[in-house]
This record gives structure tokens, sequence and C-alpha cells, in this order.
């Protein structure tokens, strides 16, 4: 097995009983989100890690074969067909390897929220909805859901109540409004009851989107007496 993906961590004041692992957007790095956590609006004392993995850097088509970080390729804009099924699969793996590392620190499966932006969007739904065991939630920020013909054969009935938060921009210039409401309309359509929140910005993220996230952690993530 390779080794686990380097990430940033931002530890609570107290022992976590918690984890958020949060994956970046095409291009950034696990960085990207680090300053977000105190705008969430969590209450002090709450004990939810987070952790912001970096993703392998590999040369993306679309981009010219330029090297960044990225979960997978992006061969092209034209749907299914131009899709990196074994690239969004490698990264699934990993991403997988690291809630295996916060299950041997003491956090279980249902404790841990998997939430992404844009490209960490897709793999926080890829690799979520096809997790083996239950996990407290999904979050996923202008993203769109990849491999979405192969969703009913492989998602795990452990997972099929499992909370999911869906945010988009109507103005998004990059993940298109129509891709982040397709997602919602597929998920509705296999059975999931997504938490659907639009904001009149573009590929980005606003302040009442960071409020509304902090409302859903709250909520899958409660404090533990």
């Amino acid at each position: 097995m390779s080794e686990l993906l380097p990430t940033v961590e931002i530890e609570s004041a107290v022992p976590a009983t918690a984890t958020v692992i949060w994956l970046h957007g095409l291009g950034a790095d696990g960085h990207d989100f680090e300053p977000v956590v105190p705008e969430l609006g969590l209450p002090p004392g709450h004990t939810i890690r987070f952790v912001f993995p970096h993703a392998p850097r590999r040369p993306v088509t679309v981009n010219g074969g330029f090297v960044m970080r990225a979960w997978y390729d992006i061969l092209g804009f034209d749907g299914p067909v131009s899709e990196d099924a074994a690239g969004i699969r490698a990264s699934a793996a990993q991403i997988t390897a690291l809630i295996a590392r916060e299950n041997a620190r003491g956090i279980p499966d249902a404790r841990i929220v998997l939430a992404g932006f844009s490209q960490g969007a897709a793999m926080a739904l890829h690799t979520g909805l096809r997790h083996r065991e239950r996990l407290a939630g999904l979050l996923a920020l202008s993203g769109y859901l990849p491999l979405a013909a192969t969703l009913a054969a492989e998602r795990s009935p452990a997972n099929a109540a499992t909370p999911v938060f869906l945010a988009h921009g109507e103005i998004d210039a990059v993940v298109r409004f129509p891709r982040g409401t397709a997602t919602r309309d597929r998920l509705v359509q296999l059975g999931w009851q997504p938490e659907w929140h639009d904001y009149p910005i573009g590929h980005e993220v606003c302040w009442e989107e960071l409020r509304d996230i902090g409302a859903f952690l709250n909520r899958v993530l409660p404090a533990r007496p």
C-alpha cells in the first residue's frame, strides 16, 4: 500500500472525538480551506479534528498537461466519456486510507465527515457514497457527481441515509450551476435526501455558506457529553 497522503491538520482544543476530512479543489492544496475553520461558528470547546490532505501531483490534460495537485486527470468537458475512472478510484483508495488512520486514532466512521470543494467535492461524494461503513455526513461544495453511471450498482447500503450537504454558486463559471442541480437530482432519484443550498456567487464560498456548513457539522457531529 502506498504512503498516506500528506495532510494539514487543525486539532480541537480538547482531544478529538470527530473528524472532518476536507478535500481541496484542482490546483490548490491542503492549506486552501485551513483558514475557514474559525469562520464556521463552531461552539467553543468543540472536539472536531480537521484534516486537509494534499492531492498527488499529476499532469492535467485540459490544462495542457501541466503538473499540479489534482485528485484525478480532467480529460475534457464532455461528460462520462472524458472521466479518468482509474484516477478517481485511486484517489478514493487514498482517502479511504485516511479514514482508516482516523479509526486507528480512535475516531469511528460514524464520527467522520467527508467534505470537499470542486474536484474535492466530487471525490467526497464518490468515496463517501460507496464507503462500506456509515459516515456522519458528506459535504460537497461547488462540485458534481463523478462516475455517476456506476453509483446505483456501487453505492453502499451503510450510507443510504447519510446526511448530504450540497452547495453551489448560481453564477459558477467553472462547475456550472446545472451540474450541481443534476447531482442533487440524481441523488434524490437514488433515494438520498440531500440538503441543498445555493448562493448568488461564482466558484467560491461565501460567509453565509460557511455558517450553513457550520450548522450542518454541529448537527451531524454533536458534542459528546
